[in-house]
């Protein structure tokens, strides 16, 4: 197995900032516990509030592919449907 890192950028639209905000922090603590997280770092734009980066690495992509079928992403889906104008994921490999 290979590590494998996350990089996921998350858009909001200007008036669903705190909601979207509050939504990604609810997956916080359940997705630190999970099988194969190494770490799930939520990050906020200083000069842009409504732009959110997780930055994340996980044991294999396998158990990364167990974390986006769990039910509070599909919670987090259904809480913000319509809020996020942009999300960005690139799925990245540790070089050096």
């Amino acid at each position: 197995m290979s590590k494998l890192t996350i990089v996921a950028n998350i858009t909001a639209n200007a008036d669903k900032i705190e909601l979207v905000k509050a939504e990604l922090l609810k997956l916080v603590p359940i997705t630190r516990a999970e099988e194969g997280c190494i770490n799930y770092d939520l990050h906020q734009d200083n000069e842009n509030p409504a732009h959110f980066t997780f930055y994340e690495n996980w044991e294999s992509r396998e158990l990364w592919q167990t974390h986006m079928n769990a039910p509070h992403l599909a919670a987090y889906m259904e809480a913000t449907d319509g809020a996020v104008a942009e999300f960005i994921l690139n799925e990245m490999s540790h070089i050096d």
